[in-house]
């Protein structure tokens, strides 16, 4: 009987153990990965350019804003509409999170170097929390927020030049 209950106990004090190194390792800090871009075309299928993409986001303004949304008929969230317009122009498939989004491995872009079809970031704490098309001439298209539509924005209007937080570039030179 004693060695039944000396089992127990060595195997509570492993699962204790257990325990501890599984809170450590949640509570770390770790760097998300970076997401990769799933391309829906070939290479050789591919013939968008950023204006294509431009045109696209574009003529999407007005379609309802909708939470989740991801089609022109049943309305936009932000990182529908970009995902949306990524893949019907280009078939490039973004997260559906402007976060993920956020971490897809493509080349960052200066404020000041932004160029149409880039992807514009915006934060409202520590994390992005928001995604718009740059479309150029300091402007962007993005689905705001619920009750709106897909709209053209200023970048330098007050809230979004306090906001911005980055951009990608997924189509370009």
């Amino acid at each position: 009987m004693s060695e039944v209950l000396r089992m127990r106990t060595l195997l509570r004090g492993f699962g204790l153990i257990a325990s501890i190194a599984l809170l450590a390792a949640c509570g770390a800090q770790r760097t998300p990965p970076a997401h990769s871009i799933t391309r829906t075309r070939t290479p050789g299928q591919l013939h968008a350019n950023p204006n294509d993409i431009l045109f696209r986001a574009i003529g999407l303004v007005g379609t309802p804003y909708r939470y989740g949304g991801n089609t022109p008929a049943g309305g936009f969230d932000c990182s529908g509409l970009v995902d949306y317009v990524f893949s019907d122009v280009a078939g490039i498939v973004l997260p559906h999170s402007s976060e993920e989004i956020s971490r897809v491995d493509a080349p960052a872009i200066a404020r000041d170097e932004l160029q149409s079809g880039d992807i514009v970031f915006f934060h409202a704490s520590a994390h992005v929390s928001h995604v718009g098309i740059y479309v150029g001439k300091g402007r962007f298209v993005h689905a705001p927020n619920e009750g709106g539509t897909v709209r053209l924005d200023e970048l330098n209007a007050p809230y979004w030049r306090e906001h911005y937080a980055s951009a990608k570039r997924i189509i370009g030179p």
